[in-house]
């Protein structure tokens, strides 16, 4: 019986030589994929992804399963991603805010530009520059003399510092040179009674966030810092038409993989990513969300991490930001 078995197998053995390559490998995804998100639910970042996440679903055949892992401004969902299996089975929905952890944390336990596997872009999320009805300004131009006039007269609010709101109006502080005081708090819903009560004479934030209040009349937008006016604030011109060429800044969001997940399995994930994102019922929620989908593949996302971490690496360090 021995000796029949050997015979057997070794029969086989020539027969299985000639079977392709990849025949034994079941197609992807054969088994629901872990989408972490490194902030709470209930935020834009989680929203987003919840949405992206079941399109891919939709598109691809399988679940993909948003895991929350919270902490450290996205840090410890990052890190879990870089450290798990390039099998595809785990992908982290990112920030903008990946691109400042190497400048703002002494210690980073991966590195983004070489742990992480760009699949692709999924929306940019210009913010609007916004000012109390009682300061006497209507435009950015008139914000700019009125702070020149009134050095550290001006007390303005953003949530996190350090995080993509703080960074773009000490971008506009020092590009005009002007003085005007960052008062943080833990996030926009703790500065908005004291945004919209007039405490404070200035803030900023996404455009969907402070849409509703800016069409009350409760508070002024001066100035949308995207590279195009945004859909929802049509009238409200961008700080370039305003006078500020050098003023172009977005919040972003983004899909990535473990570094060496293998190509054909990316190239799925990004053909998806990207048909997703042509769908209407998926473009008309990311743009009441603020967000302006753009399906701009791994090689300009790729680009964008590494122009944007010398950039507000070296923001950071010139103004001497720290995370807290």
């Amino acid at each position: 019986m021995r000796r029949r078995i050997l015979v057997g197998a070794c029969a086989a053995a020539p027969l299985a030589s000639l079977l392709p390559a990849g025949a034994a490998q079941p197609a992807y995804p054969a088994k629901p994929v872990r989408f972490i998100v490194g902030f709470p639910p209930g935020g834009t970042t989680d929203v987003l992804a919840r949405i992206v996440a079941a399109g891919l679903g939709e598109r691809l055949g399988q679940q993909f399963i948003v895991d929350n892992r919270a902490g450290a401004s996205g840090m410890i969902g990052t890190d879990a991603v870089a450290k798990a299996p390039a099998d595809g089975y785990t992908l982290l929905f990112s920030s903008s805010t990946l691109a400042t952890y190497r400048a703002l944390y002494p210690k980073v336990p991966f590195e983004p530009a070489t742990d992480l596997l760009p699949i692709g872009m999924v929306a940019p999320t210009p913010y609007v520059l916004v000012v109390h009805p009682k300061l006497p300004v209507h435009t950015l131009a008139e914000l700019v003399a009125y702070a020149k006039a009134h050095p550290g007269q001006i007390d303005y609010a953003a949530s996190a510092p350090g995080g993509g709101q703080h960074l773009a109006w000490e971008m506009l502080k020092r590009n005009t040179r002007t003085d005007m005081v960052y008062v943080p708090y833990k996030g926009t819903g703790a500065l908005m009674p004291d945004l919209l009560g007039g405490t404070l004479q200035a803030g900023i934030d996404n455009v969907a966030v402070l849409a509703p209040h800016i069409r009350s009349g409760a508070l002024r937008a001066i100035a949308v810092t995207g590279a195009t006016r945004s859909p929802l604030l049509p009238d409200v011109p961008t700080a370039v038409e305003s006078g500020q060429p050098d003023f172009k800044v977005i919040g972003w969001f983004a899909v990535f993989a473990p570094a060496r997940t293998p190509a054909a399995v990316a190239a799925r994930l990004t053909e998806a990513l990207a048909a997703v994102l042509q769908r209407k019922d998926v473009r008309d929620r990311m743009v009441e969300l603020g967000a302006e989908p753009d399906s701009g593949g791994p090689d300009a996302l790729r680009r964008l991490l590494a122009a944007e971490t010398r950039q507000w690496g070296g923001l950071i360090r010139d103004a001497g930001i720290v995370a807290q």
